[in-house]
């Protein structure tokens, strides 16, 4: 197998058929706080960018709601927690962005705040926001997604051989925007927990990640590689390794997403990660 020095690749390929309460009553949620900074409390206050979904705060929400201090949730959760805070609201999922914006809005538009978990039982919902302790570099370069999908189409258009397997031209995949943002959330834990996985330290796996920030997933896809230092060469990568190679000339995905973070423990390279799905109809 052709690899570039240094150079760590994995795969993954999941099927789901439908997406559960749990999940959509959080992403409902979420979608709500990035609706929130956005609009800055409707004009209220300065607009704040979106936050990052951390499977690690969804645990310290639980922690808090179970009776510890917001600081010490996080740092048992497994978050470097530099700055942090909470909000408890009690109502119907219908009403959390009314809920969140008679009550919260000071907090929840904070711009140092660059992460949140969500942590729901019965009618009440707990939050965390916070920050870390060490923040990735990420991939910031406006360009990446768009040449990334280059590169996999002119693959897919192709044809392509993955090991044993030969492939026949596969039909355009397109950008989204959502996939680009959970590659980037999973980039970016990686790169500042220092692990290298498809299962995050939560236990959630790419489809749950994607179920997590409402996507209607049916196949969900992931490529991930640690090391390579530009888009050509981590898609070269992808293409040289059967399993990713597979994933990447599937037909049956529709849509991708793309990110890299910057490593800030152990490992100083880059983390990648390509998400491949096909939504439900």
């Amino acid at each position: 197998m052709n690899r570039v020095p240094h150079e760590m690749l994995t795969s993954f390929l999941f099927l789901c058929v439908a997406l559960t309460g749990i999940a959509s009553a959080q992403a409902d949620t979420l979608s709500a706080v990035d609706v929130l900074r956005v609009g800055g409390c409707g004009g209220l206050l300065r607009a704040a960018e979106p936050v990052h979904h951390n499977p690690r705060l969804d645990r310290a929400a639980e922690q808090w709601a179970l009776g510890l201090s917001i600081e010490a949730a996080a740092r048992r959760s497994g978050y470097e927690v530099q700055s942090a805070a909470g909000v408890h609201i009690r109502g119907s999922e219908s009403s959390t962005i009314e809920l969140l914006r008679r009550s919260a809005c000071r907090t929840v538009t904070r711009q140092a705040f660059h992460d949140v978990g969500v942590y729901q039982r019965g009618v009440d919902t707990w939050l965390v926001l916070a920050t870390a302790s060490v923040v990735p570099a990420r991939s910031a370069a406006p360009g990446l997604p768009t040449q990334a999908l280059r590169l996999v189409n002119e693959a897919r258009a192709r044809g392509a051989r993955c090991g044993e397997r030969s492939f026949g031209p596969a039909p355009p995949i397109r950008l989204s925007a959502t996939l680009d943002e959970v590659a980037l959330g999973h980039a970016s834990d990686m790169a500042v927990h220092n692990y290298f996985e498809h299962v995050d330290p939560a236990g959630r796996t790419p489809a749950d990640r994607v179920r997590a920030v409402g996507y209607p997933e049916k196949l969900v896809g992931e490529n991930i590689a640690y090391g390579p230092q530009s888009v050509e060469e981590v898609v070269k990568g992808w293409l040289d390794s059967p399993g990713h190679c597979e994933n990447i000339m599937d037909a049956r995905f529709a849509e991708m997403g793309v990110a890299y973070a910057a490593g800030q423990a152990g490992r100083r390279g880059l983390f990648w990660v390509q998400l491949l799905a096909a939504p439900r109809a």
